[in-house]
């Protein structure tokens, strides 16, 4: 949650800042315990409230990504387990509403187990990067893996596409918004399950199939990303606890304040964007940065197995649908992210991206994107520690003690609440 480490002197005025905020007993608080925030402070907790999210940002590559038809759409695949390989398997599966959109195990389980585990999607339409590496650079481009993706839905293009073209409901919704499905009658042409990834008859087929088929499959696949992104894009965070908190010190409402946050929750504000430096990377309304951070989970005096962003990065600039590439449609001006991107260098060696904390606490464990840890005490005392990472500067001790640890915990607690998703998108349709 912390990387990098405040002066001395700042860690003495924070914890002297907690201890006053638990005893009402200082200068500087007013009311019941509640804290009298510096300017600059202020404007870091305006920077952090809800109320700062800015509108949904543009989908480059997207025409339908706020098309009510479309969200419908996608709203019905999402939860559709016939995306499955053995219709059994649904984006819904492991990206579960009642888990915030997680599934709450160590590693994503669908058709297999996966590598990490399953991040959650509120919010993600403000992140520049998808998944823990940043492979995928729209919503769009990251619905498409998993279809294809043998250890989650498992199936093909041609697979999915049929699913759409053979249901008369999709069939319909889907040529309203994107016109004609290709013709797949001839099955020697298009044949029942082919794609770039699956079982060795599938490449094979695929392979087999002339160039213009393939683009025109891929094409139509790239379409069904599109619809499944115009839902996701709707999974919002909404107020919570925090951001009333927030409101009421910004009215200069300190009765409000005082009754919204407890003092241990007050006190744990104030570490965190103090001496505990969370702000390094889990900053803005969704306290997340969107960038790629190692923060000490894998070795330095070997090659880790999971090399994160610089694998990811990779992945990234190959793929077929990014940003820039032959499916997306995007002018080159609108792609600054990805015809920027950091594609090489020792800090992003075993990085990983930056999650959301909104909900950290409801939504539960396990937490890192490998699972190792159940509990929010043991990710907190994990920054405590400050273990070695490649960059020497990534990661310093807190020296953190047992108060402060509650306090930090009590506060994430203020970060959860509702989802702005009206409620009927969030249950199968």
């Amino acid at each position: 949650m912390a990387a990098g480490r405040s002066s001395v002197a700042r860690r003495r005025g924070v914890a002297v800042l907690a201890v006053a905020v638990l005893t009402g007993a200082a200068a500087g608080l007013s009311g019941a315990g509640e804290v009298a925030w510096s300017e600059e402070e202020r404007a870091t907790l305006r920077s952090l409230s809800i109320d700062a999210l800015p509108p949904l940002p543009a989908s480059p590559g997207n025409p339908v990504a706020d098309d009510p038809r479309a969200v419908s759409l996608g709203h019905r695949l999402f939860f559709d387990t016939r995306l499955g390989a053995t219709d059994q398997v649904a984006c819904a599966t492991c990206h579960q509403p009642d888990n915030g959109f997680r599934d709450g195990l160590a590693r994503g389980r669908g058709m297999g187990e996966t590598r990490r585990r399953t991040m959650g999607l509120v919010g993600a339409a403000w992140s520049p990067w998808l998944y823990w590496d940043g492979r995928r650079d729209s919503l769009w481009s990251q619905a498409l893996e998993p279809l294809e993706d043998p250890d989650e839905h498992g199936g093909t293009r041609l697979r999915h596409l049929r699913l759409v073209a053979d249901d008369a409901d999709y069939r319909v919704a889907y040529e309203a918004l994107f016109g004609a499905l290709p013709d797949l009658a001839d099955d020697v042409r298009f044949p029942a399950s082919a794609g770039p990834r699956g079982s060795a008859a599938e490449r094979a087929a695929w392979e087999a199939m002339n160039a213009d088929d393939r683009r025109v499959v891929s094409a139509a696949f790239a379409n069904i990303g599109r619809a499944l992104e115009a839902y996701q894009r709707r999974l919002a965070p909404a107020a919570a606890p925090f951001d009333e908190y927030v409101r009421a010190v910004l009215d200069g409402d300190e009765v409000r304040a005082a009754a919204v946050m407890t003092d241990e929750q007050r006190a744990g504000l104030a570490l965190f964007i103090g001496e505990a430096d969370c702000l390094h990377c889990h900053n803005g309304p969704l306290f997340a940065n969107g960038e790629f951070h190692n923060t000490g989970i894998s070795p330095t005096d070997r090659l880790p197995d999971d090399r994160g962003r610089v694998e990811g990065v990779k992945l990234l600039l190959d793929d077929e649908f990014n940003c820039l590439g032959p499916f997306s449609g995007a002018a080159e001006k609108v792609c600054g992210e990805l015809s920027f991107v950091k594609t090489h260098g020792v800090e992003i060696v075993a990085a990983f991206r930056t999650p959301p904390l909104r909900n950290v606490v409801s939504a539960g464990g396990p937490y890192m994107h490998d699972g190792r840890f159940d509990t929010l005490r043991e990710v907190l005392e994990h920054y405590d520690e400050a273990r070695p990472t490649l960059i020497a500067d990534e990661l310093q001790p807190l020296d953190l003690d047992e108060a402060e640890f509650r306090q930090l915990e009590a506060f994430l607690g203020t970060l959860d609440g509702p989802l702005a998703t009206p409620g009927a998108l969030l249950r199968a349709p």
